[in-house]
């Protein structure tokens, strides 16, 4: 790709940072990996208590693409069915019937899952086909998605009364887990003028479905260095027990992170570097998309989990042992 049209992606994509940011306040890092995700063409999971402004994120964020948009919203009633579609008999006007397929709300490019830790796993493992082949199977047939396909999802913290840990298969297909804070002193009154006063602020179509896809192209094209990628391997490989992980690891962790987590920070690091408009990926950039990547792919022990220890905990400490 020519130096020209690397450019004019990398100012497309500031363009629709600074659209969201626009209709968000604060939240930046948070937007990065969101936008990341998009980019690398993987899936996201937002984690938060209700009112940090999830849902109203990743709202704008549709807003401000030009492709489909959808919202489930994940209750323990909800169907598989309700999510997927279903085949429905439909009569014509002389009388014949026939099997039509009535797609549901998961045939869109942008899939809004508000809540899904409200639904049963049942439910939750519907998604499972779709995340990783961008194509679901019903009644026997295969339906293919149209790409781009992402899943935005939103999840309350487990200790809220009412919720389900998704299964470990499914947390293992989001590209990131983006935990989301209180805003600060500032923000707070930001949000307030924003929202309280005559004046509501709302995206504008930034970016098309074409634009989108030539990013994800030319970020698969971003070099990065034989000795990064394997600073990155190492990281994944000290997440597993028995692997000189440090004590940290051998004492809380039961299970590291999957080959997944290693093509997570390669792709992470590829869109940080591309968003930042540099040619390559760096060693600050996997370290930069290193709790994104692996803090829903660790699963602590019971030790881990007794004594109050988090994922967080595991991935900083690791950073911290293993420097480039």
């Amino acid at each position: 790709m020519k130096e020209d049209e690397l450019r004019g992606l990398v100012e497309k994509a500031d363009r629709l940072n600074t659209e969201i940011q626009r209709v968000m306040v604060g939240q930046r890092e948070v937007i990065d990996q969101v936008l990341g995700c998009l980019f690398a063409g993987g899936h996201a999971l937002l984690e938060g208590v209700p009112g940090l402004g999830k849902t109203s994120l990743i709202r704008t964020l549709a807003s401000a693409v030009g492709f489909p948009a959808s919202r489930i919203q994940f209750t323990p009633d909800l169907m598989p069915a309700d999510i997927l579609g279903t085949d429905v008999l439909v009569r014509d006007d002389q009388g014949h019937t026939d099997v039509v397929f009535r797609k549901g709300p998961l045939f869109s490019s942008v899939v809004l899952a508000d809540e899904i830790n409200r639904a049963t796993p049942k439910t939750q493992s519907a998604l499972l086909e779709a995340m990783q082949e961008q194509a679901v199977t019903v009644g026997g047939r295969r339906y293919e998605l149209e790409a781009p396909f992402i899943v935005l999802a939103t999840q309350n913290p487990l200790e809220m009364e009412g919720t389900y840990p998704l299964p470990e298969a499914q947390m293992d297909r989001f590209h990131y887990k983006i935990v989301m804070d209180y805003p600060d002193r500032r923000e707070l009154e930001e949000i307030l003028d924003r929202t309280t006063g005559s004046e509501d602020p709302a995206a504008e179509v930034v970016m098309e479905r074409e634009q989108v896809l030539e990013i994800r192209r030319t970020v698969r094209q971003v070099p990065i260095p034989t000795e990064v990628r394997d600073y990155a391997v190492s990281l994944v490989m000290a997440t597993h027990p028995g692997n000189r992980g440090g004590e940290e690891v051998e004492r809380f962790v039961r299970y590291g992170a999957s080959p997944r987590a290693a093509q997570s920070l390669v792709l992470g690091a590829k869109t940080r570097a591309f968003m930042d408009g540099r040619i390559n990926a760096s060693y600050e950039d996997v370290r930069a998309v290193a709790l994104p990547s692996l803090r829903h792919r660790i699963i602590m022990s019971f030790e881990g989990e007794a004594e109050g220890r988090t994922t967080d905990d595991v991935v900083k400490k690791l950073l911290e042992d293993h420097q480039p």
